[in-house]
């Protein structure tokens, strides 16, 4: 059983309503044969993860969460690590269902953090290019 979480506002310069980030959840976890229960959703304001704990909290109720996408966790690094060493001490699973991906142990961890670093640079990478183009 794993409780879906949702946002209502944009991440990482991406924006999915909620219906639909609903449906991607509910298939993935059909897919996965996991007991979907429905979605929290997350505040609109930026930053604000108050839903998140309050679903962290209900964890030893339930296998896991499952997030539209990765990017949906805290962007801030050790805010995000406290939520993953939540999960992992309690020995559950973050599931990611736009990526296709799962977070049980700290080697997943060390996956996910690099797709986050990737993520954080390929803006200022594509900066560079242009830069690089026009001189």
């Amino acid at each position: 059983m794993v409780r879906g979480y949702i946002f209502s506002r944009p991440f990482m310069g991406e924006r999915a309503p909620q219906h639909v980030q609903n449906l991607v959840l509910r298939d993935y976890c059909q897919k996965q044969n996991l007991r979907y229960l429905m979605s929290a959703v997350e505040y609109a304001m930026p930053n604000c993860h108050l839903i998140l704990h309050q679903v962290l909290e209900e964890l030893q109720n339930i296998d896991g969460i499952a997030f539209y996408s990765l990017f949906q966790l805290p962007e801030d690094k050790l805010k995000r690590k406290s939520v993953i060493r939540q999960v992992l001490e309690k020995k559950k699973t973050l599931y990611f269902a736009l990526e296709g991906l799962q977070m049980k142990n700290e080697t997943d961890y060390d996956r996910i953090e690099t797709l986050w670093k990737v993520e954080q640079t390929l803006p200022h990478c594509l900066n560079f290019e242009s830069k690089k183009i026009k001189n």
